[in-house]
């Protein structure tokens, strides 16, 4: 296949393990970007003529190490050479550098760039940004969905992480075991974005966006190797496969979003539902708890149901109560407005969320939730208004025709009352 929706996804799926390798060569973050830029230039000549590559992230990592080669060469060829008994004393650094990363405990050059990205001296929401730029290879856009910030404020953040990088003030070399094991936090969140910008795309790009999910599952997976006793990361792995199985049962055939408890489940992917309830359950045993482990295990409660009439959600309410007190948020308090609303009725969940008002006033589910909830109560005007902002609040066509549907079924059924 060369059709350009194929390659367009081939350079991104070998983005991760492509730059990884460019940096170990070259230990500079914008030539390795550059290195790379110019090798997918190259394949989008290339490819269509002669065909894609047995092996696409190999070949660009080939043409995109010649290409930065022959611009140091450039570079050097520019700058006035040093005496020639200093040249003479000059080891051959990149070898060594090569050998020395070749030889440490990291798994995968991926792995190897995460860890480097998430150094301590930049702030949290710089390190994870700089990763979700350089490693994944998501726009500026995308990174400032992922946050709720503006394109403009995430820009700067990223250009003020690369800056310091640049400058030196930032060491960009790889951590030894303690430091890893310090950012391995960083770099469990950073994992877990990319996924969800996989597992967040509309109907028309979740084709071409399920790749991101992979690489995080592939990812989580390596990281368990280097720390097979960590719970965090077994729930990690668990939230993501008990999530990314319901992927064929989440849109119909015009794109169209289904709900949790509308969903065919016998599309569900069982071998992933197995190995995430494996999983959890022996992140479980280990009894520390984290966010991850009441995350997955709200996933394993969904998964265990058969229909959505058996789903306990009682012990759903327990679980996010548990989520909000360990990381409270108002989306959390919003995600377990719903379990309450299932458990105690919509009254009661309209009164939990009343105090979100404010703060998520430009959140998009918060209105099509409240909306439901005035709904079950027949406060049919304002659920109307409610399904109006959501409706304006969209960030797709999938999401403004589903809340549609409500809207129009509520015209619907106040037509049928005045007959």
């Amino acid at each position: 296949m060369t059709d350009i929706a194929w390659i367009d996804a081939a350079l991104s799926s070998a983005r991760p393990q492509a730059v990884g390798a460019l940096l170990r060569y070259f230990r500079d973050l914008d030539l390795a970007e550059e290195a790379f830029q110019e090798a997918c230039l190259r394949a989008l000549k290339n490819w269509p003529k002669n065909g894609p590559p047995r092996d696409p992230a190999a070949w660009l990592i080939f043409v995109g190490r010649n290409a930065a080669l022959d611009q140091v060469r450039r570079r050097a060829k520019q700058t006035a050479l040093p005496d020639e008994d200093q040249i003479s004393d000059l080891d051959d650094a990149e070898g060594a550098v090569v050998e020395a990363l070749d030889h440490s405990d990291y798994r995968d050059d991926v792995l190897r760039l995460l860890f480097t990205c998430c150094h301590p001296d930049l702030p949290a929401t710089q390190q994870i940004a700089l990763a979700l730029r350089i490693v994944s290879g998501l726009s500026v856009k995308q990174i400032a969905k992922a946050f709720l910030v503006s394109e403009a404020a995430m820009e700067q953040r990223i250009t003020r992480a690369k800056r310091k990088i640049g400058e030196g003030s930032v060491p960009f070399e790889a951590p030894g075991p303690i430091e890893r094991a310090e950012r391995l936090a960083a770099v469990m969140a950073m994992v877990y974005l990319v996924f969800n910008e996989g597992y967040s795309a509309a109907a028309g790009e979740s084709e071409a966006r399920a790749p991101l999910c992979d690489e995080a599952i592939r990812l989580v997976r390596l990281l368990l190797r280097l720390y097979p006793a960590e719970p965090e990361l077994m729930g990690l792995l668990a939230l993501m496969l008990l999530q990314h199985a319901r992927a064929a049962a989440r849109f119909d055939g015009e794109g169209a979003i289904i709900l949790l408890d509308d969903q065919d489940r016998t599309l569900w992917t069982r071998d992933k539902i197995n190995e995430g309830l494996a999983l959890i359950d022996k992140a479980i045993r280990h009894q520390q708890r984290g966010a991850y482990q009441i995350q997955a295990a709200i996933a394993a409660l969904h998964a265990r149901a058969a229909k959505a009439a058996d789903t306990d959600w009682v012990q759903i309410e327990l679980l996010y109560r548990a989520l909000e007190q360990m990381q409270p948020s108002p989306v959390v308090t919003l995600n377990r407005a719903v379990a309450v609303s299932k458990a105690q009725g919509a009254e009661a969940a309209l009164a939990l969320i009343a105090p979100l008002a404010d703060r998520l006033d430009g959140y998009f589910y918060f209105h099509g939730v409240r909306g439901a909830f005035l709904s079950q109560l027949n406060r049919n005007a304002e659920a109307r208004d409610a399904y109006g902002r959501a409706i304006a609040l969209a960030q797709t066509p999938a999401e403004a025709a589903h809340i549609r549907q409500h809207l129009d079924k509520l015209q619907a059924d106040s037509a049928a009352a005045k007959k």
